[in-house]
């Protein structure tokens, strides 16, 4: 699996569920295309506007710290985002990502690279392991058979019903 997108830098460290997916709407019953709307909105209210299919988050420490609500993945699958890159992850967003079939990926020496950088895209190849930013190759750990067949089935959900089926359950 291989990507190429637009990059959106959100440099800080920290950058909590609540920032992804503002609280307010946390209980209201909203579809997945809705919450696409408010993505990013408390951090940075341009964002659902004007982020495209595609696009590539790149982010310090710690992203996705805070509460373990799913809402903060699906926003971002929802606005179009293809990956993230992150110096880091909270343990809970890392595990939606992946449940979510969004790449998560741990490359702090990418992120910083795009931090300094500031390049318009990058791309990603899941199955090497490799990020390249204008020129540069960087090496993540890929991921493994696993977490592929989900992200290739469009998310858990998908995955396990298409095995139900495959098994006869």
């Amino acid at each position: 699996m291989k990507f190429e997108g637009r990059v959106w830098i959100f440099e800080d460290d920290d950058i909590n569920t609540d920032l992804i997916f503002p609280g307010k709407y946390t209980y209201e019953p909203l579809k997945s295309e809705e919450m696409a709307k408010y993505a990013m909105e408390d951090y940075n209210p341009d964002f659902a506007k004007q982020v495209k299919k595609g696009d590539i988050i790149v982010a310090g420490k710690n992203f996705g710290c805070g509460s373990s609500r799913e809402q903060a993945v699906t926003c971002l699958k929802y606005a179009g985002v293809s990956a993230i890159v992150a110096k880091s992850y909270a343990r809970l967003f890392y595990r939606n990502a992946i449940n979510s079939a969004i790449p998560a990926i741990k490359c702090p020496e990418a992120a910083e690279t795009v931090f300094q950088k500031k390049p318009m895209k990058i791309s990603i190849d899941l199955a090497q392991g490799k990020i390249f930013v204008e020129g540069q190759e960087f090496f993540f750990l890929p991921l493994d058979k696993q977490a592929i067949l989900i992200f290739e089935a469009g998310g858990l959900v998908e995955y396990t019903k298409n095995r139900l089926i495959r098994e006869g359950g």
